[in-house]
């Protein structure tokens, strides 16, 4: 028994080609993923999960293990992160290796670090909760936010009175997508992961980027060579 670290890597990225073995300060993208979780020690396995041969090479070279390949079914444009994770908890299963918890942690957001996973899974332990899963507070709230009509009216855009300073408004989070730890008996019950026994891991906005295009990855670059 132990954790799992699960590493999504499917080839068939279509906003950003190749995203998950793309080079980002010459290093695959995946790689952050595989270096952070080895760095953490908190898993017994580091595990990529993917429906490419030669991103299994890849993932490997960086210390990751690659037991199996993904399904036609877990690597569709339709199939969820759930989808994956429940049928690598089973390959697993039926290699007669079991696990207490596991790690989420997908490719697109380099900047996420060891201390970052070392601390999530600390409140996991201290609460004894179902879920840990990271957010960051939001760039803009959402109660400056509204939808528009056909005629993009501002008609009842914001309420009467609404406008107040930034300063005066409550601070709102967001799922950036870095982390997620799940306990895998809970997990089989209820894979929604945000009810009682579900606790945040906060990061900053820096460290939350999510690589979903060119000028993600251009902005993920400039952040690492500041760092």
């Amino acid at each position: 028994m132990g954790n799992l670290a699960i590493i999504p890597a499917r080839c068939g990225s279509k906003g950003l080609p190749d995203k998950n073995i793309k080079l980002l300060n010459g290093k695959p993208l995946l790689a952050y993923a595989i270096e952070a979780a080895l760095r953490s020690d908190v898993f017994e396995e580091v595990m990529v999960s993917t429906d490419s041969s030669g991103y299994g090479e890849i993932a490997k070279q960086w210390g990751a293990s690659v037991p199996f390949l993904r399904s036609e079914e877990t690597s569709s444009d339709s199939a969820s992160s759930w989808d994956m994770v429940r049928e690598v908890l089973k390959r697993y299963d039926r290699m007669d290796r079991h696990f207490e918890s596991f790690c989420l942690l997908q490719p697109t957001s380099p900047l996420r670090t060891s201390r970052d996973i070392i601390e999530a899974y600390r409140i996991f332990e201290e609460k004894k909760a179902v879920s840990v899963v990271s957010v960051c507070e939001v760039d803009h709230s959402p109660l400056w936010c509204n939808t528009l009509n056909e005629e993009n009216s501002l008609e009842d855009f914001l309420e009467r009175g609404g406008g107040a300073p930034r300063q005066a408004l409550d601070t709102y989070y967001r799922i950036n997508g870095a982390i997620y730890i799940a306990d895998i008996e809970e997990f089989y019950k209820d894979t929604f992961l945000y009810r009682k026994g579900s606790y945040a891991y906060i990061m900053d906005r820096k460290s939350s980027i999510d690589i979903d295009c060119e000028l993600d990855f251009l902005l993920a670059e400039l952040l690492l060579n500041n760092l």
